[in-house]
């Protein structure tokens, strides 16, 4: 479960981290538009990359209704270039490499995979309105058809 910090409704968490547009990534910088942030576990992995490419091929929509993509994880950034090349990506990913934005947002947490414990992220996405706050938080989430919803979502926040 998503911190109840991070409700519906509540201001979010603003940050700054290193981008692989090559210059830092605010998200104060991006008041008055609506922000698309989503948190997944690795690059170049099978499901972070079905999710990426989705963003990437939905992404055209995602500016035609004003919206900024970015997705975070705790990769350095030189395997965030290596995926950005490698899968075509046209929106920046940030680098959150001691997880301290993934925390304050919920999303690290404890995870079991074979039996394992460890500790990581939950893969999760944010949708923050112009004023800064979460219009909806989607937890736990599951790649097929996310990003569709994310987009629809979207599509009904901004025709309010």
């Amino acid at each position: 479960m998503v911190n109840p910090l991070l409700a519906e409704g509540k201001r979010a968490p603003a940050f700054t981290l290193a981008s692989s547009a090559g210059d830092k990534f605010r998200l104060t910088d991006h008041r008055g538009r609506w922000v698309v942030v989503f948190f997944y576990p690795k690059d170049l992995t099978p499901g972070c990359t079905a999710e990426a490419e989705g963003f990437r091929d939905q992404h055209a929509h995602f500016r035609k209704v004003g919206a900024v993509v970015v997705g975070l994880s705790p990769d350095p950034m030189a395997r965030h270039l290596e995926f950005v090349e490698k899968h075509q990506l046209d929106f920046p990913l940030l680098s959150d490499r001691d997880a301290k934005v993934a925390r304050r947002y919920g999303v690290w947490r404890t995870k079991k995979n074979y039996g394992r414990e460890y500790e990581g992220i939950v893969r999760s996405t944010f949708l923050v309105d112009p004023s800064g706050k979460l219009a909806k938080v989607w937890d736990n989430v599951r790649v097929r058809g996310h990003v569709e919803r994310v987009l629809t979502a979207l599509r009904e926040e901004n025709a309010r």
